[in-house]
């Protein structure tokens, strides 16, 4: 079982436009509403993946009980934490290019006793799991540390845990060591303090969040494919992509399929999480993959890293 904790669900909606021009009426060609947030998207892809998960996520308003009937429909277990604000509600524009727009709501304002229901919610939850996911944005009221305080707990449970955040979240939490990390590149720039133009220049990064305590890093680097950096060595892991549809929640769609597969580590597991990935971006909005959409025969895992190769853009 993996329990994912996310600590600023939202409601998404997903509109297909042909493109997106600034003051003119745009008209959608398709549209999904679907139950968002980093660790939603992983409880999602891990149900899709015929795993058991669950969920713990603040819930409030409308919203919120919508999300908690999508997730249900979807055959998620739902262990919801009530709030007196309402649950944000998202927007994404999908063009047919490829290019993303998200407009992200703030989120409620936790209380210090909802935020302490959150942890307990967790503690009550845990037993059992192979794996703790805790993934997205702080919402208002949890500061950075509040990741570090939900590692710490999980590890004196006995338990492994992977984090998916940024910023000053991430830093606080690398402190208390946890499992896995899994930062895209823009992401992985911003933790060590410097642009990345190429793989090797995210290989060295990757080796940095090691040493200040990460014990594994699985980093995506678009379409430049994805790094796991762990105690055993380095790998690198590509596939082939056609054309992207979405690449909401494909990330998210990695990490999933990195946790199930081959006990969370290794290169096996990174080419699952690469498989999860190519396949996410080539399905609507955040449809998240099933395992008939994966091609494993078309990933390649290397130890052999490509460290010249350019990423897409400077990273940072």
């Amino acid at each position: 079982m993996i329990l994912t904790v996310t600590p600023n669900p939202s409601l998404d909606r997903t509109y297909e436009v042909p493109s997106l021009d600034r003051g003119e009426v745009v008209r959608a060609t398709g549209e999904r509403v679907d139950p968002g947030g980093k660790g939603v998207n992983v409880s999602r892809a891990v149900a899709a993946a015929g795993r058991r998960t669950v969920a713990v996520l603040p819930l409030g308003g409308a919203p919120g009980a919508l999300v908690a009937d999508l997730l249900d429909a979807q055959g998620i277990e739902v262990a919801p934490v009530p709030v007196t604000g309402a649950t944000r509600s998202n927007i994404a524009l999908a063009e047919a290019d490829g290019v993303l727009t998200k407009i992200n709501a703030p989120g409620p304002d936790l209380t210090p006793a909802e935020q302490e229901n959150l942890l307990d919610t967790v503690r009550r939850h845990a037993a059992g799991a192979d794996w703790i996911v805790c993934s997205g944005s702080l919402p208002r009221g949890l500061g950075p540390a509040w990741y570090a305080e939900l590692v710490a707990r999980v590890h004196a449970a006995g338990l492994r845990i992977a984090l998916d955040t940024s910023g000053p979240a991430l830093l606080a939490a690398l402190r208390e060591h946890p499992d896995v990390v899994k930062p895209n590149a823009e992401e992985l720039a911003e933790a060590v303090g410097r642009p990345l133009t190429t793989v090797g220049d995210a290989l060295k990064a990757a080796e940095d969040l090691r040493e200040t305590g990460a014990r594994a890093v699985l980093a995506s680097l678009g379409s430049a494919g994805q790094l796991l950096v762990d105690a055993d060595g380095a790998w690198y892991g590509t596939a082939p992509v056609a054309a992207v549809r979405s690449n909401v929640g494909a990330g998210d769609a990695s990490l999933a399929g990195f946790l199930v597969a081959a006990g969370g580590g290794g290169p096996e597991a990174l080419a699952s999480a690469v498989a999860h990935g190519a396949a996410a971006v080539c399905l609507p909005g955040s449809v998240m993959p099933t395992p008939g959409d994966l091609d494993p025969a078309a990933v390649t895992v290397t130890a052999d890293i490509p460290v010249d190769r350019p990423l897409d853009g400077a990273a940072g």
